[in-house]
């Protein structure tokens, strides 16, 4: 006995059915070759007559035919008044957009938010990224400047404004702000002295 071939694309199947049609195959073979590949759920006795029934009748395209369906909640109008709000304030929730537009659900709100307006999470806290050779030399340089400066000025050196960055990135924590995907923030230089 063959390998069976798990989750068969519809128009797969209709191929084969089309395909054995042509070479004059019954419907019931072709069902019973059909079980034997793909399983007894790949395609009822009936749907493979019906097809058949349909290619019978002249229909050469094995993809399913456009339907209208139901029509997208999704407008606009509605993306547009979403990315003003979000505008007004970054540090938004999915709950309190939802709560402003009552007309659409939650995970619709999440759908426009993360792929119509390509916005994404961003944490607020900031963690040292771990350090290469040359940032570790760098920083001692500056300490050693700093000591330097301790040493010759004393006391009115601490009371001096002084310029230092750190190289930071963010860490997933509690505190998100919602910015856009092409939006990253800028790492601060690592060392500035006056």
């Amino acid at each position: 006995m063959s390998v069976l071939i798990e989750n068969p694309a519809a128009c797969e199947i209709r191929c084969i059915i089309r395909f054995l049609n042509a070479k004059k195959v019954k419907p019931i073979e072709i069902y019973r070759q059909i079980c034997e590949v793909y399983g007894q759920n790949a395609m009822s006795e009936s749907m493979v007559r019906r097809w058949v029934r349909q290619f019978n009748e002249g229909r050469s395209e094995v993809h399913d035919e456009e339907r209208s369906g139901r029509p997208s909640l999704i407008t606009e109008e509605l993306v547009h008044a979403i990315d003003e709000k979000i505008k007004e304030n970054h540090k938004f929730t999915i709950s309190a957009l939802a709560m402003e537009f009552p007309q659409i659900s939650r995970s619709l709100m999440y759908e426009i938010v993360t792929n119509k307006l390509k916005f994404h999470k961003l944490c607020t806290r900031w963690v040292p990224k771990i350090l290469t050779e040359s940032h570790k030399t760098k920083r001692m340089g500056c300490a050693l400047e700093f000591l330097t400066r301790y040493h010759e000025g004393g006391v009115d050196f601490l009371s001096q404004e002084m310029k230092l960055g750190f190289l930071m990135t963010p860490l997933k924590v509690s505190g998100n702000q919602w910015n856009r995907e092409r939006e990253r923030e800028a790492h601060f230089p690592l060392c500035e002295l006056p």
